[in-house]
């Protein structure tokens, strides 16, 4: 079980030894101590000294080391931990460019987030440096449009969004022409979250500054932070068409922390096909919230959903009852709304330990600056190691010791996560992932781009080897007129109104609260099927809304406030054909490849599971049209041999299992979501004529994760196959093979014989 002896917050918890089994694994992570460098000596006095009376001495090795990177004009992506002090990394060269000697050579600098919320927080922090030479704004959709004008003439130092850049800053360059021929530093926080398809679109944004800022005789360095993630180098410069340095090694000091993988056990339940149901996660994590709270260790629980963070405090609360009841009122659900007098109470109440358990969603991570707690509660895999390590590390921060613990969802990446917690204490496994080259985000930004400057012959080499062969169909459909010396945009509509870079191409989908008349927000058009059908359960910053009506014809769905004490899943049926096979390899008698595919699906209906069991409490018909989606996959295929001497498997049921728990896996190696992909399974395809297992990405032209996954196919389809064994059912449940979006209705499905296929199918992988 690899369960190692520890002190204090977890042998209470383990003091009912019926808990001991659910355990898989508990690392130790020992403090660090941080190690310091000094100031490079170009650093400006006066930041220094600001810093100085801020606290910081002196720099950690790895913000010293990003900043003479970008100082020396080579761009750099720092990926280090939560609290490592990326900042400073940034704000070194960036003030420094501002406090040139020569007035003449002051330099500016452009800050990109991903959010006006982090832009607006950079804002308060450099202002309170109070650097009287930085003149720091915010631009974007709440900037008044009377200081916009201010901002374009007298700012130095732009805090923006790549939203802001794509349909504002570039289109109106030449009004910017002061800023961008100073441009010194392009600051790119967050990097980590430029994926799929928004960070494809980001990375042709980019290139796309780039250009022009190479028109005003400027060639600005990048700084980009990120989270840790596998390959950062290698994302970076796919985001920005650039080389670029990483620097990983973190210096910063940090306390020791026990970090305990937890695994519900199973049930007496029953689920689709009589396999066993788990407790479900927000239960067993009520159970340890009021453990916690009875030792007087302060604990915070994450959770995905507003709904979740209510039912895992009333589940706290309800144990409290029974057991303490003069502690129930120090247990709280963290309420939606995140006003500034909620916040403070909030903030106030955990500071002075009126509170002692808390549970929220995940809004709490980068809402409210809490820190200094005891312990944290993840329930359910967040996504990403990164954000893992963002919700572990509030326990703990001023030093002393802290306790997390993951509690697995009933999931095939939870199941394989607690058991195999090298994927989570090792080198960082996911990858962010991104795709540029995807048409369907290349052509809208080659229109946007000819609308700012003509599109030259020289521009071919900046946007990626498929231009050449778009610009002809760009033409023919009249988006831009070819001339000899290039090609311009030719219409009078806005160009980057072409390309909405939070979706996935089409009309989106507005999310309409129906008693108000407030917009909620939008889904894409792609995935409106599956998330905004009528009768959905539809999550919005913790709130639960039920979908009344979904209108594709106008676009909209209409939702009401609600609280249902169950989720809801779509489930379609699927068609694939090849269109084209881009790359290939064999493994022996089983050939792996990656292309493009047509991909017609149909939601048929929907199931609801009741939240707090997981149990099927039904399942609704849906009447939606089928979609046909062009996009990208990985696929696999034995050859006819070796399908022979697999004669007693039911190979159908086999590859179906396979195929739900590689899409479960999937997400190890690619930063994505479970529902950002999809996969097809069958005996005889007509296309290879041989048995085959596809995964495709679910958004149009692709958005890289079915690349990754062809790139990483033998790690990512070996811990599909750890995965399939390590789990105790005896024919297959949620946490290995079921999918909970199968149009089959998780039938033909072969555990045994899964394992069986992807043994034959890794024989001669390679290591």
């Amino acid at each position: 079980m690899g369960v190692q002896r520890s002190s204090s917050p977890l042998d209470r918890l383990l003091a009912d030894p019926t808990r001991r089994e659910r355990i898989t694994h508990v690392e130790n992570v020992p403090a660090r101590r941080g190690r310091r460098a000094a100031w490079p000596d170009w650093s400006p006095g006066l930041l220094v000294e600001r810093l100085a009376a801020a606290g910081i001495e002196a720099p950690w090795e790895h913000q010293a080391a990003a900043a003479q990177h970008a100082r020396n004009g080579r761009s750099v992506i720092l990926a280090t931990g939560t609290a490592s002090g990326k900042s400073l990394a940034y704000l070194l060269p960036s003030i420094a460019a501002i406090y040139e000697d020569d007035p003449r050579r002051e330099g500016t600098v452009l800050y990109l987030a991903p959010t006006k919320a982090l832009a607006a927080d950079q804002l308060r922090s450099l202002r309170g440096l109070r650097l009287t030479r930085v003149r720091a704004a915010t631009y974007d959709g709440d900037t008044p449009r009377d200081e916009r004008s201010w901002v374009r003439q007298h700012a130095n130092y732009v805090l923006t969004n790549p939203d802001m850049l794509h349909r504002s800053i570039l289109p109106g360059h030449s009004r910017w022409t002061s800023f961008l021929r100073r441009l010194r530093y392009v600051v790119v926080d967050e990097a980590h979250g430029y994926r799929g398809v928004f960070g494809s679109h980001v990375a042709q944004v980019l290139r796309r500054l780039r250009r022009v800022c190479a028109r005003y005789g400027a060639e600005p360095t990048f700084i980009l932070a990120s989270a840790t993630a596998s390959e950062p180098a290698v994302t970076a410069s796919r985001l920005t068409g650039l080389d670029v340095v990483a620097v990983q090694d973190d210096a910063s000091p940090r306390g020791p922390a026990t970090f305990a993988l937890w695994e519900p056990p199973l049930t007496d339940l029953r689920g689709e096909q009589g396999a066993p149901v788990r407790r479900t996660a927000t239960a067993e994590a009520g159970d340890l919230l009021a453990d916690l709270v009875v030792e007087g260790v302060q604990t915070l629980a994450f959770v995905r959903s507003r709904r979740g963070a209510e039912s895992v405090a009333l589940g706290a609360k309800r144990a409290l009852h029974e057991a303490a009841p003069e502690l129930t009122d120090q247990v709280a659900a963290y309420r939606a709304g995140y006003l500034p007098e909620d916040r403070r109470a909030l903030e106030n109440a955990l500071r002075e330990r009126s509170i002692i358990g808390l549970a929220s969603t995940n809004a709490l991570e980068l809402g409210v600056d809490v820190s200094g707690l005891d312990a944290v509660i993840v329930c359910g895999w967040p996504g990403t190691r990164a954000s893992l390590w963002q919700q572990a590390g509030r326990a703990g921060r001023a030093g002393q010791s802290a306790l997390a613990v993951l509690v697995a969802r009933d999931d095939p990446l939870d199941t394989y996560l607690v058991h195999h917690p090298e994927a989570v204490f090792g080198t960082p496994v996911e990858a962010t992932v991104l795709d540029p080259d995807n048409p369907y985000v290349l052509e809208p930004h080659l229109c946007a781009a000819a609308a700012e400057l003509p599109l030259t012959e020289a521009d071919m080499e900046l946007f990626g080897s498929s231009t050449k062969d778009l610009l002809p169909d760009l033409v023919r459909r009249g988006l831009l007129r070819r001339r000899p010396a290039g090609w311009y945009w030719t219409r009078r509509d806005k160009a980057a109104d072409l390309a909405d870079i939070r979706g996935a191409g089409g009309t989106p989908v507005q999310v309409v609260e129906a008693g108000t008349g407030r917009l909620l927000g939008t889904v894409d058009e792609a995935s409106a099927h599956t998330t905004v059908h009528e009768g959905a359960v539809y999550i919005h910053q913790g709130e639960t809304y039920l979908v009344q009506t979904l209108d594709l014809d106008d676009s909209v769905a209409l939702v009401e406030a609600a609280d249902p004490e169950y989720s809801t899943t779509a489930r379609d049926v699927t068609d694939i054909g090849i269109v084209e096979r881009l790359r290939s390899t064999a493994w022996g008698e089983a050939t792996l490849s990656y292309g493009t595919v047509d991909v017609t699906r149909q939601v048929v209906a929907y199931q609801m599971r009741r939240l707090q069991t997981g149990e099927r409490l039904g399942e609704k018909p849906l009447d939606l049209p089928p979609r046909t989606l062009r996009t990208r996959a990985v696929w696999w295929t034995l050859s006819e041999a070796r399908i022979e001497a697999l004669a007693d498997l039911d190979l159908a049921g086999a590859a179906h299992a396979a195929e739900h728990a590689s899409i479960g896996l999937l997400p190890l190696f690619a930063t994505c979501d479970r529902w950002d992909i999809g996969g097809v399974s069958t005996a005889l395809h007509p296309d290879t004529g041989l048995l085959t297992v596809f995964v495709y990405d679910g958004h149009e032209g692709g958005a890289g994760f079915a690349e990754r996954g062809y790139a990483d196919a033998a790690a990512w389809l070996r811990a599909t196959r750890e995965a399939i064994a390590a789990c105790e059912c005896e024919a297959g449940c949620p946490s290995c093979i079921q999918s909970p979006k199968c149009g089959n209705g998780n039938d033909p499905l072969d555990k045994r014989g899964a394992l069986d296929l992807l043994a034959e199918l890794l024989r001669d992988a390679p290591e």
